[in-house]
């Protein structure tokens, strides 16, 4: 019989809130069903998961959701979890775009799988009143031959204070077992190293972070119309453009790279690519003016989301798949539209 367990911190409605921040492929909603079956199955808990996501595809937004509360408390909100005890952002491009700290509570916990130093991320606003974790959830997937996920729920279990390793780890094994046997173990190490792994890099009022004045992070702005606010219908105030679309954000570590001298100029990649982020450069033959050649000089990595649908179609091996490194796509980048200020 799973024994009660407290839970450290709770709401008005007696919740312990949890949000997932991730893009579709890194696994955030599995990751969220198997940490509320160990809690409910394994320890006793009352748990209720879901999650919020547009089309289902590699690069899209999800936020996956988490209620705990205790055996005796029933859960029966299903709405977004809009202030959070605990963020987990799977990805620290997501930062700058998809409002990852939007609600955090005041001495909440914040997860960010990152590269990069508590110093370059103090740009995104990060918030100087709560507990902040490190992990680098991808380089430890990598090594495992894994999932993002699996590291981050363990770093979710251990920051939770009051997740039980074991349950988690049993429910983990148990669902990986039924379809992906032999994913099991390398799954398990992973989550394992996110346990242990997990670093804490600042807490309230630490020197590098000022605190913030607000006691919980703002909620997430308004829709800026609706029914009462609506302009007249057919009317388009805002043209949808893909000018100035970050994608970077949608990559789940890994970015399609290119050796020139290898390329053959033959444009597979170009027909491929979903959003058109390969730079070509217009020449003319220097014996015919009328022979028109095109020359692929490189990628603009603002528009790839690291689908590497390029790599599977290049013939001659220029296009490779590599992990990505912080900073790689900005030196490496190709500028499609050198007016666009980006």
């Amino acid at each position: 019989m799973p024994s009660k367990t407290c839970l450290p911190i709770v709401d008005e409605f007696g919740f312990f809130e949890v949000r997932l921040d991730s893009i579709g492929g890194l696994g955030a909603h599995l990751a969220g069903q198997i940490l509320g079956e160990a809690a409910v199955i394994k320890m006793g808990l009352n748990a209720l998961h879901f999650s919020s996501y547009g089309s289902e595809k590699k690069g899209s937004p999800i936020k996956s959701f988490l209620r705990f509360a205790a055996p005796d408390r029933q859960i029966r909100s299903c709405s977004p979890v809009e202030r959070p005890h605990l963020v987990a952002v799977f990805h620290d491009a997501l930062l700058k775009t998809t409002g990852g700290l939007d609600g955090l509570r005041k001495d909440g916990t914040l997860i960010i799988n990152t590269r990069q130093t508590l110093e370059e991320l103090k740009a995104f606003g990060l918030p100087g009143n709560c507990r902040i974790y490190f992990i680098d959830a991808l380089a430890i997937a990598i090594e495992e031959k894994s999932r993002v996920n699996t590291a981050m729920m363990g770093a979710v279990t251990t920051a939770s204070g009051f997740l039980a390793p074991d349950a988690v780890l049993q429910a983990l094994s148990e669902t990986f077992a039924k379809k992906h046997p032999s994913a099991v173990v390398p799954n398990e190490r992973t989550f394992q190293r996110g346990l242990e792994e997990l670093e804490l890099v600042a807490e309230p009022s630490c020197d590098v972070i000022e605190e913030t004045k607000e006691d919980d992070m703002p909620l997430r702005p308004s829709p800026k119309f609706g029914y009462l606010t609506a302009p007249i219908g057919g009317c388009i105030t805002e043209a949808g453009s893909s000018y100035t679309r970050d994608l970077s954000a949608s990559r789940s570590g890994f970015l399609p790279v290119l050796d020139v001298e290898q390329c053959v100029h033959c444009g597979m990649c170009d027909i491929v690519c979903p959003d058109l982020c390969f730079v070509w450069k217009q020449e003319t033959s220097a014996s015919d003016d009328a022979l028109i050649k095109f020359r692929l000089e490189g990628i603009d990595y603002y528009y790839c989301k690291g689908c590497m649908r390029c790599v599977d179609s290049c013939p001659s091996g220029a296009l490779t798949r590599q992990a990505e490194e912080e900073g790689f796509a900005e030196r490496h980048r190709v500028v499609m539209f050198p007016e666009a200020k980006q």
